[in-house]
C-alpha cells in the first residue's frame, strides 16, 4: 500500500460493507436492545437508543446522496479526512462536537426501537440494490461534514469502522455477545484503526503494543 493512500485495496468494500451492515443491524434489532432502550449504555453521556441511533444515522442518508448529482466539491483522500479534517478524534466526550454526535444518535432514535428497526431494514435494502453498480471512485458530499467530498469506497470504509466498532459497544450494552464479522470486514477496519492508532500515539507505541507486552504502553486507541 503507497506512504500517501489509507485506502484499502485487499478487496471490495462495498461488499463487506453491506455485509457489515446487514450484522450490525441484526444486532440493533435484536429484542435486547429494545429493552434496554432508555438505560445508559456502556459509552460515557450514550444512552442505548443513542447509541443504536447513532450506528445507522449516515446509512439513512446515503441512498438519498448517492440519487442525487454527482456533486461538484473537491474530493479528499482517506488520509487527509482523518489527519486534517475530522474534529470528532481528539475532542472527547466532553467536547461541542461530541455532543452534536451524540444528539444525531439520539435524533436518529427518536420515534423508538420498532421505527428505527424499519428504517434500518429500509436502508440497507435500498443500499442492497444501489451499490453493486456504483462505481467506487463516485464522489459522496455530506454537507455537515463540510465543503468536501470522499470517494464511495472510503466513505464506506469509514462507516465500516463505525459498525465494527460500535456493535461491540451495544452488545455490551445490552449484554450480548459481540457479534463476529467475517475477516474480510475485519481487517480493513483493522488497517484502518492502526493507521488512526498511530496517528495519535506514533508507531513505537504500536509497534510495542503489538510485539512487546513488558513494553506495551496502558493504551493505544486510535478514536
Amino acid at each position: 500500500m503507497a506512504a500517501e493512500s489509507w485506502n484499502w485495496r485487499g478487496g471490495r468494500i462495498r461488499d463487506a460493507f453491506i455485509v457489515a451492515a446487514g450484522i450490525a443491524g441484526e444486532l440493533v434489532c435484536r429484542p435486547a436492545v429494545a429493552e434496554a432502550w432508555d438505560k445508559p449504555s456502556v459509552l460515557r453521556k450514550w444512552s442505548v437508543r443513542g447509541l443504536a441511533g447513532h450506528m445507522f444515522w449516515q446509512e439513512f442518508a446515503l441512498p438519498g446522496m448517492l440519487d442525487a448529482p454527482v456533486p461538484t466539491e473537491p474530493v479528499i483522500p482517506l488520509r487527509e479526512y482523518y489527519l486534517d479534517r475530522v474534529t470528532w478524534l481528539d475532542g472527547g466526550a466532553d467536547s461541542p462536537v461530541g455532543e452534536r454526535i451524540r444528539q444525531g444518535g439520539e435524533a436518529a432514535a427518536a420515534d423508538g426501537h420498532a421505527a428505527l428497526r424499519r428504517e434500518i431494514n429500509r436502508a440497507t435494502a435500498d443500499l442492497w440494490g444501489m451499490l453493486p453498480d456504483v462505481p467506487a471512485s463516485r464522489p459522496v458530499h455530506i454537507p455537515t461534514w463540510g465543503d468536501w467530498s470522499l470517494e464511495l469506497d472510503d466513505l464506506l470504509l469509514t462507516r465500516m469502522l463505525e459498525l465494527v466498532v460500535h456493535s461491540d459497544d451495544l452488545a455490551c450494552s445490552v449484554g450480548l455477545p459481540a457479534p463476529e464479522f467475517p475477516e474480510y470486514v475485519t481487517a480493513p477496519v483493522i488497517e484502518l484503526l492502526t493507521r488512526l492508532s498511530v496517528r495519535r500515539h506514533g508507531p513505537l507505541k504500536v509497534v510495542r503494543a503489538l510485539a512487546r507486552d513488558e513494553r506495551a504502553p496502558g493504551s493505544i486507541s486510535g478514536i
